[in-house]
């Protein structure tokens, strides 16, 4: 055996000495006789699965009603709001939108748009158009542009509903990420019936979770079902390097359903409410109460003239609470002001009111607080 080792050691040496002669003498080297002497043969697939093909099918049909959507930033005013993720870090802020009718509205993020300065969009053909802003809702962090000449556009993404979602089930994301162009993530819905906050200051009901990869640039695209279906619209990712970190968000499309023609038809969205200040819910949580607590009524308010009070600041004592508005429970409230958008502004909601060990229903009018 330590014959066999004694011969292997001097063959390598052997070579070892051959490859070092040949680069001082400047010798090329020949292939040794095994080195395949052409490219490979290619190996022949079979068939892509039923899988593959349907998210195939998605992103053929969808993304070419997706669009990348920049702003030229005032402060900046030479760069080209198109240029790429490099030239935005100083010259504008970048994301993503989407198709949403014949009439060339495109429906994006409020906060990709938010900044002011020209946008324009880029079509998945390479085609680039100026847009108008028609309107926004911050609350909602969504908002409607228009394209200024109108031109073929593609066919609007189908609607696909937001309240028969399930937990579990395929999602799919078209978007710009870091400058990125169509480019396409898939996961599933992780959760439902989340809250996010908004920079309107309110918090947007039954936000979609996902592990649909979303990073900066994605915002204001669709998220989509196993069909193709809009289903929400790209908001926001959880991260602290700011990168996919497995948790997004999307604004569910019953709610992008009900805001955009509002934007389309008056360029904003009401903001219904009753005139109330509300105690945050780990106080609530603190205090072993299910529901909304008054802090105070707004003076003149439709609360106020409804006999709703808020904390006896002398005492210390609280006042109402609400624990449901026309028969369904108010535990949050974002329970509360979703029942508010449901109604609308100019109408009565019918809230229970929990005062002591008393409840009573109140019949309340819905203002917009924006005007009121």
């Amino acid at each position: 055996m330590n014959r066999r080792y004694a011969i292997a050691a001097a063959a390598f040496a052997a070579l070892l000495l051959a490859v070092t002669a040949a680069k001082i003498l400047h010798v090329p080297i020949s292939y040794v006789p095994w080195a395949a002497p052409s490219a490979r043969a290619i190996e022949q697939r079979g068939p892509l699965s039923d899988g593959e093909k349907a998210t195939i099918d998605i992103f053929e049909r969808v993304s070419p009603s997706v669009v990348q959507v920049a702003v030229r930033s005032a402060a900046s005013p030479l760069a080209s709001p198109l240029m790429g993720e490099e030239a935005q870090a100083g010259g504008g802020a970048s994301g993503t939108g989407f198709v949403w009718d014949q009439e060339g509205h495109l429906v994006t993020n409020n906060h990709v748009v938010a900044s002011g300065g020209e946008i324009a969009v880029r079509f998945a053909s390479g085609e680039v158009a100026q847009v108008d802003l028609v309107g926004t809702a911050p609350n909602y962090d969504l908002a409607v542009l228009r394209i200024r000449s109108v031109r073929q556009l593609p066919a609007p993404i189908a609607l696909g509903s937001s309240s028969d979602l399930k937990v579990g089930q395929s999602a799919f994301a078209i978007g710009n990420p870091f400058g990125l162009d169509q480019s396409m993530t898939s996961g599933i819905i992780s959760a439902l019936k989340r809250r996010l906050p908004t920079h309107g200051g309110r918090e947007i009901a039954n936000v979609i979770q996902t592990d649909a990869a979303i990073n900066p640039g994605n915002s204001g695209g669709p998220l989509l079902d196993s069909a193709g279906r809009l289903i929400g619209v790209t908001t926001a990712i959880i991260s602290p390097s700011g990168s996919n970190a497995g948790i997004g968000f999307a604004v569910p499309v019953d709610v992008v359903n009900r805001i955009v023609p509002e934007l389309i038809r008056n360029g904003r969205v009401p903001t219904p409410g009753i005139g109330i200040v509300a105690a945050g819910e780990d106080v609530a949580t603190r205090l072993g109460v299910e529901g909304v607590i008054v802090v105070r009524t707004a003076p003149g308010s439709p609360a106020e003239r409804a006999g709703i009070r808020g904390v006896n600041f002398s005492t210390g004592a609280v006042g109402d609470i609400i624990t449901a508005a026309e028969g369904k429970p108010v535990r949050r409230l974002s329970d509360l002001t979703d029942a508010l958008e449901q109604t609308g502004a100019g109408k009565t909601v019918r809230l229970t009111v929990k005062r002591g060990s008393d409840s009573r229903d109140v019949n309340v009018s819905i203002v917009d607080i924006d005007r009121s």
